[in-house]
């Protein structure tokens, strides 16, 4: 079995194969007193260790600016692990075993004396542990420094003797196109090509591995993947956070080099890549370069056409009041700043499989929910079929890869439900790798360690990866740049800015919100609601954005559809446009009409702008026969809120 089926998992028929340790090697670490390493690579390779994945000739140097000893160091280590490892139960023995073989030389990038030290301690290291002079650097610093590093790795003699030399990048590699083929150059001045491993922490995460297993190892799917049978593919990375307190280095970035240059962009190339030649990481490699270039550079007026981006404002309360701040108000931030917290985009693929499929891409910090989603939604069967049965419309047959925090993978289709007459509902199937596979959560840092010491590169980005992934994404920034910023634009905790709604709804398309039962219990409607009614609850839901001062029920019309107010608040209005009540997050009405197939009974509209959930009448009717007691509660609420009687 290669390198990369060990990092993607068996996928024939027969058992699994075994996993073999990683290779033996030093493992010197270039900014070790820092966060990455405490929060994520420390953690990571003490995952590997417990699952018997780390080889028994390791050992692990650490340097940066700091001054400690080698035994302050692995104090350190040992009291940042209790805190940020992910295994269910920490395991003092493995533990122990891993720290005793860490150790530590203060060295500055700059001090070439400092890098003959290392240099020696690596040797020592070597010869204790017998690594074969297999050595691994990993540059866990801002990448202002990567091209001194090498230099100085270089004149103090690391390529020299036996053994394998492999450097492992942290990203962002470059700010722009420019310094990327800057960056790109200043690296390999003295190193190769295939020495030099660019990490993608999301490529680390189960989910995203598994895209590529998913195509290729299910014939069922792999002759659907064209233009022929999928309409559109939405990308969808939403984050709840704000900056964190990272403002400083936040508005020198913005989402676009934050997370889809990089991040959305891999995650892209793994899902409509052409079918490689093998498993080897340069056949993958290969692909998914021909994919970036296949993905159109747009011109100015094609950013303003096909891009939108956003700024999130401040949270106030009911008298107007700061409750939390927007973006500009943020520490660190230019109170002017023109950086995006949110963007969204419509791309195109000019190649032969994917031509005419409109691939859409969002990411936003202060959103509603954390979640990250690829949708690949197919092409509706034809309605004419069922024009003589109750069936007034079909949905779209959907595939999900849930990749954070859930991971899994979901479909969605139509069934019979059960009767004499053919009413269909829209049903899902769910693989769930939490309830599927006994494994501990990893950091997602762990399959990086372990690829690069096999040498492979299968998920690690090349050179010729990143520079067409800027030049996709250059255009943006350059008019970004030239043009006025309408900011803020979207409020904290909302789906993002309206303009990304009409973004997708120009080309007769909606974004597809996804819903789990954790953010449904949030409203009081369904909080102790039973699983099978949330599911169903789930798949009916349809998102709407309104605009304040926006019309949503006028009384006297026949109701057709309820709805939940996610974000925002609604006025009830009386004849006189008095206001009669204010409904806020987590509320919901228009459910009278459509239980009592009576109209409207007054007016509503949006007091501020507003993100809401629509059930129409047809998909709430059937919820309500398989759930009468759903029935039940919502009479209750209407009851107390307007007084009205209702039959069942």
């Amino acid at each position: 079995m290669s390198d990369a089926a060990h990092v993607v998992g068996s996928v024939g028929t027969d058992a699994p194969t075994a996993a073999v340790p990683s290779q033996p090697c030093v493992m010197l670490i270039f900014g070790a007193s820092g966060d990455l390493t405490k929060r994520l690579l420390v953690p990571a390779i003490y995952n590997l260790a417990c699952d018997g994945l780390l080889s028994e000739n390791f050992a692990l140097l650490g340097s940066a600016m700091d001054q400690m000893t080698s035994e302050q160091f692995r104090e350190k280590m040992t009291a940042d692990i209790k805190k940020f490892h992910t295994r269910k139960e920490f395991e003092p023995a493995v533990w122990d075993k891993l720290v005793s073989r860490f150790s530590y030389i203060p060295a500055g990038f700059a001090d070439l004396a400092a890098f003959q030290k290392l240099k020696e301690e690596v040797a020592r290291l070597d010869a204790q542990y017998k690594v074969g002079g297999n050595v691994l650097f990993y540059f866990a610093t801002a990448p202002r420094f990567f091209g001194l590093i090498c230099d100085n790795l270089h004149k103090a003699g690391f390529k020299d003797g036996p053994g394998w030399k492999r450097i492992i990048v942290e990203k962002p590699f470059g700010t722009d196109l420019k310094s990327a083929l800057a960056l790109n150059k200043d690296v390999l001045a003295n190193w190769h090509e295939n020495q030099i491993y660019r990490v993608d922490h999301y490529l680390g995460k189960e989910t995203v591995q598994n895209l590529l297993a998913f195509r290729f190892s299910n014939g069922m799917f792999e002759p659907l993947w064209n233009k022929n049978y999928i309409d559109n593919i939405q990308f969808n990375v939403s984050e709840a956070v704000d900056v964190e307190g990272r403002g400083g280095y936040y508005d020198s970035s913005g989402v676009l080099r934050d997370m889809m240059q990089n991040h959305m962009f891999q995650m892209l190339a793994y899902l409509c890549m052409e079918v490689p030649g093998s498993f080897e990481s340069d056949a993958i490699r290969n692909e998914k370069a021909k994919l970036l270039q296949a993905v159109r550079v747009y011109t100015p007026e094609e950013v303003q056409r096909f891009v939108v981006r956003g700024q999130y404002g401040p949270s106030v309360d009911d008298k107007g009041a700061v409750v939390k701040p927007g973006y500009r108000q943020e520490k660190d931030v230019n109170p002017e700043s023109k950086t995006e917290t949110y963007a969204a985009a419509r791309y195109h693929i000019d190649n032969w499989r994917w031509e005419g499929v409109p691939v859409y891409l969002r990411s936003g910090k202060a959103l509603w929910k954390r979640g990250t989603e690829i949708i690949v939604e197919f092409k509706k069967a034809p309605q004419v079929l069922f024009r003589s049965t109750p069936v007034r419309s079909l949905n779209a047959n959907r595939l999900i890869f849930h990749v954070q925090p859930y991971q899994g993978i979901e479909i969605q289709f139509h069934a019979k439900t059960p009767g004499p007459t053919l009413q269909l509902q829209p049903v899902n199937m769910r693989f769930n790798y939490a309830e599927a596979f006994k494994a501990s959560r990893y950091t997602g840092y762990e399959v990086m360690v372990y690829s690069c010491s096999h040498g492979d590169a299968t998920l690690f980005s090349r050179g010729d990866l990143v520079e067409a992934a800027w030049r996709v994404a250059q255009p943006l920034m350059d008019s970004w740049a030239a043009t006025p910023a309408e900011f803020p634009n979207y409020a904290r905790g909302s789906w993002g800015p309206k303009s990304a709604t009409e973004l997708i709804e120009r080309d007769g398309r909606r974004w597809f919100e996804l819903v789990s039962d954790e953010v449904l219990k949030k409203i009081a409607l369904f909080k102790d609601s039973e699983p099978l009614l949330l599911s169903q609850v789930i798949l009916a839901l349809k998102s709407r954005m309104v605009a304040p001062g926006e019309s949503i029920i006028k009384k006297g019309e026949i109701g057709r559809e309820m709805y939940v107010l996610v974000r925002g608040e609604v006025e009830v209005l009386d004849d006189a446009g008095k206001v009669i009540k204010t409904l806020k997050d987590g509320d919901f009405f228009g459910e009278i009409g459509i239980l009592m197939s009576t109209p409207r009974t007054a007016n509503v509209r949006a007091k501020t702008s507003c993100d809401l959930f629509v059930l129409d009448q047809a998909d709430f009717s059937r919820i309500l026969k398989d759930h009468p007691h759903f029935a039940a509660s919502i009479a209750t609420v209407a009851k107390e809120r307007y007084n009205v009687n209702m039959q069942h």
